[in-house]
């Protein structure tokens, strides 16, 4: 393969659509260029006819979307002479910022929730040797510790209140107009800090009156559906939470940074926020991976817990495309997984072929 064949990152393919300049030393990791997953099963066990495929962001470097920000955040940072990023963290930014400051040759402060992150974003962030400091409160007290250290320390925030986030992270939409040649009918997302949802809606909008190769129809824009978890509903509350609680660490956010764009994306979309309980999400999650052979982690499988949900209503009506954003790997949450499975853990038996045979034969 030739080397101008060779994907080397979102910034590089859509280089023309983002603020960089030919001269920027882009900071990759080659993220991007994620599988757009047309479910096979799922959709016949609804009962209803839709078309539903999921933005398998967990195939990221970091496991994440948050790579797609990064790449972005970073490289911008080091245009502009940083030496050093820092980020309140649930654990997938963490994980993305720490890669890509190692990436560029520079440091990584990260400010997470003392034992409130998942054991594989911790690992992650440990090995990519961030400097990490662990507080006692949630992401919402180390969002408002990171915005006021800005003003003291010389370091960027990487944060989604850094707009460049947003421009890389929008790129997703872009993916998926290409890959379908259409934007979908409803695009649904989970919700935590709500950089995700407006970013998607930047990009869909920005795509949605031009040529790329085939001939869309003017202004085709999907309905944005954002789906939080049931402790952690600000959006659905109409106000912050101060002390958000869910199995689903990624979203478990009270005081959304992207407040103001989520809401215009829902408006300007006609879309809609609703929530989903623990259980749902679990059941989503479990349900991918069983059904469809896609692991994620529990935050993303809110998007399908509450498609789904809204297809058996008819509020997603028949005959629908819908795009389900997954935005990150099973793996990083091993824990959760490991115990939903606590039924079906590997039961040892004798190392001979009658034992392993009659195993089989049981269990056919």
């Amino acid at each position: 393969m030739s080397t101008n064949q060779r994907y080397t990152g979102l910034i590089e393919k859509y280089r023309n659509r983002l603020p960089v300049s030919e001269t920027t030393r882009l900071i990759s990791l080659g993220e991007g260029n994620t599988p757009l997953i047309q479910l096979n099963n799922i959709p016949r066990l609804t009962g209803k006819h839709v078309e539903i495929y999921v933005k398998y962001e967990g195939l990221n470097p970091t496991g994440s979307f948050k790579d797609r920000g990064m790449t972005m955040a970073v490289t911008k940072a080091v245009e502009a002479g940083s030496q050093a990023i820092i980020c309140a963290s649930t654990g997938n930014t963490s994980a993305a910022a720490a890669a890509y400051a190692v990436r560029a040759g520079i440091k990584a402060f990260v400010l997470i929730p003392e034992g409130k992150i998942a054991l594989g974003k911790l690992a992650q962030t440990l090995m990519y040797g961030a400097q990490i400091i662990q507080i006692n409160g949630n992401f919402d007290a180390g969002m408002a510790l990171v915005k006021e250290i800005a003003d003291h320390a010389p370091v960027t925030i990487v944060n989604s209140i850094n707009p460049f986030r947003l421009e890389g992270q929008k790129t997703a939409a872009f993916e998926i107009v290409d890959e379908l040649g259409r934007a979908p009918d409803y695009h649904c997302l989970p919700v935590g800090n709500a950089g995700n949802i407006s970013a998607y809606w930047k990009g869909y909008k920005e795509y949605s009156s031009e040529s790329h190769g085939f001939a869309p129809v003017v202004g085709n824009r999907p309905v944005m559906c954002g789906y939080q978890a049931a402790g952690a509903a600000p959006f659905i509350d109409g106000a912050m939470v101060d002390n958000p609680e869910t199995v689903a660490t990624a979203i478990r956010i009270g005081h959304p940074q992207s407040w103001d764009l989520a809401w215009i994306a829902q408006k300007e979309s006609g879309g809609w926020f609703d929530k989903c309980t623990d259980e749902q999400i679990l059941a989503a999650q479990k349900m991918l991976s069983e059904h469809e052979g896609v692991f994620c982690e529990p935050a993303s499988a809110a998007s399908l817990a509450g498609a789904l949900r809204d297809i058996s209503s008819g509020k997603i009506p028949e005959g629908s495309l819908i795009v389900c954003t997954l935005t990150g790997n099973g793996l990083k949450d091993p824990d959760i997984a490991i115990k939903q499975c606590i039924a079906t853990h590997p039961v040892t038996i004798e190392a001979t072929l009658d034992a392993v045979k009659k195993a089989i034969l049981d269990n056919m």
